[in-house]
This record gives structure tokens, sequence and C-alpha cells, in this order.
């Protein structure tokens, strides 16, 4: 008997082995760069919220950073002004002490006409029906315990109307 086989049979096909890795590498390739893409935007979106939160963070600082200086400008502003008022009160004194020693020391018959204080330099300017009365102020000047370098500059006779009197210039220091 003769046998005829009428079903046909395929071959098994043979799929090349280089074939099958490259689909193989390709594949693992292909779910490796979808792994890192995936990685990276978080890594990328994790920086992105860490600058924000940071670029906040400064504004907050710049913000803190004025009102710092706002701050040191005011306390500059008031310690310049205590400063000054406690200059002041210091230098209240002295000219009250000038007018008192000065006028407390002025005997009758003389007279001032001008005083000036040029840094704790004093001239004063005025008359002296006597040469004594003028001596005795001097003197008395030079007795003050507020008073130092009394210097009689200048004194000469003058005719004033029908009276013979004495003009004069005297400076001192005060002491402070």
């Amino acid at each position: 008997m003769i046998r005829i086989n009428l079903l046909l049979t395929k071959k098994p096909v043979k799929i090349p082995l280089v074939l099958v890795y490259g689909v193989v590498g390709i594949g693992t390739l292909i779910i490796a760069l979808f792994a890192i893409t995936l990685f990276l935007n978080n890594k990328v979106s994790g920086l992105q919220s860490d600058l924000s939160a940071k670029e906040n963070r400064l504004k907050e600082l710049k913000q803190a950073i004025i009102e710092v200086q706002n701050y040191e400008k005011y306390n500059k502003e008031l310690l310049d002004k205590t400063r000054i008022i406690e200059i002041l009160k210091k230098d209240q004194t002295v000219p009250l002490r000038l007018l008192d020693e000065v006028s407390e020391k002025l005997p009758k018959g003389v007279w001032l006409t001008g005083l000036t204080d040029k840094n704790r330099f004093i001239n004063i300017e005025g008359y002296a029906f006597t040469n004594y009365d003028l001596v005795g102020y001097v003197q008395s000047l030079k007795e003050s315990k507020y008073l130092t370098d009394v210097t009689l500059i200048e004194s000469r006779q003058e005719a004033i109307d029908t009276f013979e009197i004495y003009k004069f210039k005297l400076t001192f220091r005060i002491k402070v």
C-alpha cells in the first residue's frame, strides 16, 4: 500500500538566534528607557518643587532683610537724636552758668555791651565808671571756679557827654 499524506505539514520555521536576542535586547532597552524617563521626570518635578519652595523662602528672607535695614536705620536715627539731646542737655548748663557767673560778679558801676562765645572762648565788652570797678570785676571773674584764663585785653578812657568812663574788653574760657 501506498500511503499518501495529503496533509500539509509545515516545517518549523527557524528564527535566527541573533534576531531573538536583538528583539529581547530592544525590548529590554525600551523598558529601561521608559523606567529611566519616569525616574528622571519624578526627580525633575521634585527639584522644581524644591526650587519654588526656596524661591518663596528667598522672598521671605529679602522682606526680612528690608525690615532689618529699616529697623537699623530707625535705630541709628534714634541714637543720633538721643546723642544730640544728651549734648544739648550737657551744653544747656554751660550758657546758664556763664551768664550766672558774669552777672553775679558784675559790680555797680560796670555794665556790659557785648558778650560773644566761640567754642567756650568768651569775649566781653563793656564800660566802667572807674578803673577800680573794672579791676575789681576782673579779679572777681578770676576767682570763679567756672572761668579760666581771664585776661583784660583793653581798657581805655573815653568821654561820653560830660562823663569820663573806661571802655574795656576782656576774654576768658569757661570750664565745661
